[in-house]
């Protein structure tokens, strides 16, 4: 069992004077080797990372406060904090402190002399204490020069700290001043300002405590209105008493608690308005001012979640109809107040907190302020939900899914945070940037859970992807017009599928959302531009990176649209992956062959590589076409290829229809006039390609007058006028049968054991009869 006396919570007090938490861990003490000393070690509960590794300074100040609180500071301007989860365990580091500096553990404080000579160090040990002045008028100057001359020292800080709690001399100071402000003796209040800041400075939370009481808090900041550096004094107690008016936006029943929200708005304001900027000598002075304001948070959180009939009367308000918009907005500011009180606890009372309020129905409550048309009101919910999805998402996602089981998807809670995103009124778009990363902190796999029972990433994304997404892309879809996605549709769907998840690929193919891209690539006809290439690299994509569930859905619903595209050889390269996966379907016992062949052909020399590419791009593109008749399947991938077609009509019909025109041995024209695009028909022409092809001089591109650039048929053109092909050509294409297995393109595998078939069916006839063999 883990030992609790030793669980801590570290504090570091940042430069806007608020307690930064830096972990919780459990503390240590001993001897390290490196600062050469007894020191403070505290390593994290959930790593055993070190957390803090603080050596115990003779010199340095170490206060214990509220029974469970160690503060001291280390260097200037950096006030670190051990926050107990027992008193036991405070007790007990608080001793090891005492035994190192040499102190009785009795004390509060542990403070050495510092920048003293050993005969001010005589005289401040052997005196028994501090005398004060009499608190009188006359004698108001010599305490303020005691005060003043004992700040530099911190022995003499605790003793004349002691000698005030002692004495009750704070009240005396008190009345001292109603006195004077009655008689206005402008030069005993500028006295009294000095006072009274200086015992600020003393950082005592006894002195504080009397200081912040009912009856001396007013006194107090009355005080310091009178700044001897200002012409005239401030007016802090009339803007307290006159113009800040505490609401109880649901009565407060409890006394105590009561006083201390006012204690604690009014020390706030002490620390923020009425003290002057401290100085960088000063800084560390305060950071008991700061613990003070601190704690009494923690303290007031602790208080309201205790009282359920307060909660319970909250959350009825809220939700109830009748409630008026003003009344409204003050309970949804006090319970975004409330939220950020809690942002003060610690982790094990913070999970209290957060779990009180999900049992009194914090997110119904929020899904109806939400639908609200008040902004203000909206922001504030907005405020709160963030609190909860940065601290415990796995609570709103559970909330979320058995919500669903109940209402319709447009009135979801998560629905409402996208359509509030999306119509975001404000130009710079605050509103929807704080909303889209609590959305993305909802949908983030890395924090959800996965336990014996269920895993959340699977359970929340199958349920956002059928109830939300169809929200979050309806901007995009109000974009699509006559079927025909934007440019930012286009990108958006090729972001997704670059993710390779198939949650998303899932998603795609159930929906059909190819649908619309080929349809706007059809319609898009000849012409050569953005939407052109944007979607044949988005193919090109699936094909390079063999998505295989993609590809297959491409094929089978919408090849007989693109089969005729062959302008570009992404089409038939996705259908040659595609009979791929089907074979190595049907025989698994093929891919360890393909592995073997596949290591042999990538030791062939690159130059040799670069040549045979080449020739590859020379041969004439008509030829091309027809798939089939460069390179014989062999009879088991034929009859797999028709046990697939089976059972899709569309292309059984298809394959009857074209196999007579292999067997003619006649080119096949383009779908809408569309032609290889002619940096082919440019590389037909070269040197290289008269060795290879005996092709007539009338089909070369060079002797054609359309041949220059800008014209249909000029290179970069996918709209080219088509060519007709002579049988020499059909020759040239036999030929270059035997480099597909060079070459990585369409598809290495494929190619590989088509060179074997190839090169027997070349003994036995022409190379002309292969077309004929086909059909």
């Amino acid at each position: 069992m883990t030992d609790t006396r030793r669980r801590v919570k570290v504090y570091t007090l940042n430069e806007d004077r608020q307690w930064d938490d830096r972990g919780t861990g459990h503390v240590s003490s001993g001897y390290v080797e490196r600062l050469k000393g007894m020191s403070l070690l505290v390593r994290a509960e959930s790593d055993g990372s070190l957390l803090l590794e603080s050596k115990i300074n003779p010199n340095t100040a170490y206060q214990k406060q509220q029974d469970t609180l160690i503060v001291w500071s280390e260097a200037e301007n950096y006030d670190l904090a051990l926050s107990f989860q027992e008193k036991a365990g405070c007790d007990e580091i608080w001793e090891k402190i005492c035994q190192v500096q040499g102190k009785d553990p009795s004390v509060d404080i542990t403070q050495e002399l510092i920048d003293e000579s050993e005969e001010e160090r005589f005289d401040d040990m052997s005196s028994p204490g501090l005398e004060l002045p009499p608190c009188e008028l006359s004698r108001l100057e010599e305490v303020a020069e005691l005060v003043a001359s004992s700040l530099p020292s911190p022995l003499r800080r605790e003793k004349l700290a002691l000698a005030l709690e002692n004495e009750g001399y704070i009240r005396k100071l008190l009345e001292l001043f109603r006195q004077c402000e009655a008689q206005g003796n402008r030069e005993a209040l500028h006295q009294l300002y000095d006072v009274v800041k200086g015992i600020f400075l003393l950082n005592r939370t006894a002195l504080f405590e009397v200081m912040f009481s009912e009856e001396c808090i007013m006194d107090v900041i009355g005080c310091l209105e009178f700044d001897p550096a200002l012409p005239q004094p401030r007016r802090h107690r009339e803007f307290l008493t006159g113009t800040a008016r505490f609401k109880e936006v649901i009565p407060i029943s409890d006394p105590e608690l009561r006083q201390k929200i006012h204690q604690t708005f009014r020390v706030q304001y002490i620390q923020d308005m009425v003290l002057p900027t401290p100085s960088v000598f000063e800084e560390n002075m305060l950071s008991t001012l700061h613990s003070f304001i601190f704690f009494n948070k923690v303290e007031i959180v602790g208080m309201l979640q205790d009282d359920e009939k307060f909660l319970t009367e909250l959350f009825a308000q809220l939700t109830d109809e009748a409630t008026d918009d003003d009344k409204r907005h003050e309970l949804v500011n006090f319970l975004k107040e409330f939220c950020a009180f809690s942002q003060t606890l610690q982790p094990q009372n913070r999970d209290a907190f957060f779990k009180t309020l999900s049992n009194m129905g914090i997110l119904p409550a929020l899904e109806v302020i939400l639908g609200m048309d008040d902004a203000q009101v909206r922001g504030a919910a907005t405020d709160i939900f963030s609190y909860l999805v940065e601290y415990n998402p796995s609570m709103v996602r559970e909330f979320v899914m058995q919500e669903c089981q109940q209402n319709d998807d447009d009135i979801l809670l998560i629905n409402l945070i996208i359509e509030h995103m999306i119509c975001d009124t404000d130009p710079e778009l605050g509103g929807a940037v704080q909303l889209m990363g609590l959305l993305r902190t909802l949908v983030d796999p890395e924090n959800m859970m996965a336990t014996a029972n269920k895993t959340e990433k699977t359970e929340f994304l199958s349920f956002f992807y059928k109830h939300c997404m169809h929200v979050l892309s309806a901007p995009l879809l109000a974009n699509t017009t006559e079927d025909k996605p934007s440019k930012g549709a286009l990108r958006f769907m090729r972001k997704i599928i670059g993710l390779k998840d198939e949650f998303y690929n899932r998603y795609i193919m159930r929906n059909f959302l190819f649908e619309p891209v080929v349809k706007a690539f059809l319609n898009n006809g000849t012409r050569y531009n953005l939407m052109n290439s944007a979607i044949i690299e988005m193919f090109e994509y699936v094909r390079v990176e063999d998505v295989k569930s993609l590809t297959a859905h491409i094929i089978e619903s919408y090849w007989k649209a693109l089969e005729d595209v062959d302008y570009v050889q992404t089409f038939k390269g996705l259908k040659l992956r595609y009979e791929q996966q089907r074979e190595r379907q049907d025989n698994p016992k093929l891919d360890s062959m393909r592995s073997i062949l596949r290591n042999h052909r990538f030791r062939r020399d690159a130059r040799t590589l670069e040549d045979e590419e080449e020739m590859w791009f020379n041969t004439d593109e008509d030829e091309l076409e027809d798939g089939e008749a460069v390179v014989p399947p062999s009879d088991k991938s034929k009859s797999g290829e028709q046990d697939l077609m089976e059972p899709i009509s569309k292309f059984m019909e298809r394959k009857k229809l074209k196999e007579p025109e292999d067997k003619e041995v006649l080119p096949k024209s383009s779908l809408s006039g569309r032609q290889s695009p002619s940096f082919k028909l440019s590389f037909s022409s070269s040197p290289k390609a008269s060795s290879l092809s005996s092709s007539s001089p009338s089909t070369s591109p060079s002797s054609s007058p359309s041949s220059h650039p800008g014209s249909p048929g000029s290179p970069g053109s996918p709209g080219a006028t088509a060519r007709s092909s002579s049988p020499a050509s059909t020759t040239t294409v036999t030929t270059k049968g035997t480099l597909v297995g060079l070459v990585d393109y369409p598809d290495d595998d494929e190619d590989e054991e088509d060179d074997e078939d190839d090169s027997d069916g070349k003994e036995e006839s022409p190379p002309l009869s292969k077309k004929t063999k086909l059909g």
